[in-house]
């Protein structure tokens, strides 16, 4: 497996200074029109067969616990006024449960965990290290969290601490820089070896701003990041709507939808950045085996998402005292999600359980669906060790 992956760049192919050069050659930019006029910026690379270890179990029928957990689950859908989608899967027998898991959802900063697999892969193969310093310019900044936009255009970052910004924080700049550093089509490579082999169109998460803003308008397409961070600034709804009307020097009537809710979900329409959940399940069983990076890759990268800050209202705040939670949430318009590797604590007779919980919400405001997401989590503790030594929490509503 690991000989298969550094197949995509061979260690004798050139001097390391002409890395950045050959990732540019390597990408060609498929034209793919969004709203007739964006191109699509993921690269055109040979599709990989998927892996035999994501491969589902041959399972003879459901699981025993899946009962219980579909009821719950399916419960928790019903009193929402948007829609969940989970995929469960358990790592020592590879049963698995899904709940519209098999259809397309928006990851949003999901997309956060293959951007760093790519960067540590090209790490295991001596083009970069931990300690190799990038440079930020002036259209690598985004909107959002974490700490990579208290820097000047121009300061050298280390990718260790540009990794530690993109997957505990959520930081978007240091997603792209990364992007920019190892080279979209290596991330999209990562997509189609681990994801969906026919398939997962990735971003850079400025891309997906101009994406959605160019549903109202095509124009946007030449947002600038100081135009996305004055967006931001600008506040949510129709103030946004206003301040791009403004950035556009167009009249609003001239938009092509109404307000900001068509225009994303017109852009989540375009399944840009989106997988099936069951997909994103199995490279989430892939990297907690090993078989997705080094083991001092997969132990970096583990580590960097056991130590998450966000979402701490979601999956993690109904698993039980204990649990392990190595995860990568993502929030976008109407739009959260929260996946990762529970290690569920056991009791005397029960031994620790490794299981994949893949979440989303569509259509249900911020706290309903944090809400939704703890209800998943203690769900899934509860089917899973229903003799643990500490029960999992009260959801309280």
């Amino acid at each position: 497996m690991m000989a298969a992956r550094r197949a995509l760049r061979p260690r004798g192919e050139a001097p390391p200074r002409w890395g950045a050069m050959l990732r540019r050659n390597l990408v060609t930019v498929a034209g793919v029109a969004i709203a007739g006029l964006f191109a699509a910026t993921a690269a055109a690379q040979p599709a990989s067969p998927r892996p035999k270890m994501v491969a589902d179990a041959a399972l003879q029928g459901p699981p025993a616990w899946a009962a219980a957990l579909d009821r719950r689950l399916r419960a928790v859908d019903a009193r929402l006024s948007g829609e969940i989608g989970v995929y469960v899967q358990r790592l020592d027998d590879d049963a698995t449960w899904g709940l519209r898991a098999d259809e397309s959802w928006y990851l949003a900063s999901g997309v956060k965990v293959p951007i760093a697999i790519a960067v540590l892969r090209e790490i295991e193969q001596g083009w970069l290290t931990l300690d190799t310093q990038v440079a930020l310019r002036d259209d690598d900044f985004v909107d959002g969290a974490g700490g990579t936009n208290a820097h000047r255009a121009g300061a050298r970052l280390p990718i260790a601490y540009l990794l530690e910004e993109m997957i505990v924080h959520s930081d978007n700049t240091a997603s792209d820089v990364l992007i920019r550093t190892v080279g979209l089509g290596q991330v999209n490579a990562v997509a189609a070896e681990l994801i969906a082999a026919q398939g997962v169109r990735i971003t850079t998460l400025s891309d997906v701003r101009r994406r959605a803003y160019g549903m109202l308008h095509p124009a946007a397409a030449g947002l600038s990041s100081q135009d996305l961070l004055a967006l931001q600034r600008a506040g949510p709804g129709q103030a946004r709507v206003r301040r791009l009307a403004d950035l556009l020097d167009v009249p609003a009537s001239d938009f092509l939808l109404p307000d900001l809710d068509s225009a994303f979900e017109s852009y989540y329409a375009t399944h840009v950045n989106s997988a099936t959940l069951r997909d994103y399940g199995r490279m989430l069983a892939a990297l907690q085996r090993g078989q997705a990076l080094d083991p001092a890759g997969t132990r970096q990268l583990l580590g960097l998402m056991a130590r998450v800050q966000t979402g701490t209202r979601r999956i993690r705040a109904g698993l039980p005292p204990g649990t392990r939670f190595a995860h990568k949430t993502g929030t976008q318009y109407r739009r959260l999600c929260d996946s990762g590797i529970a290690t569920l604590p056991g009791a005397p007779a029960h031994p620790a359980i490794d299981v994949v919980i893949v979440a989303c919400v569509r259509g249900a405001d911020t706290q309903a669906g944090e809400r939704a997401l703890r209800e998943i989590g203690a769900a899934v503790a509860a089917a899973k060790i229903p003799s643990a030594a500490a029960p999992p929490p009260e959801v309280h509503r």
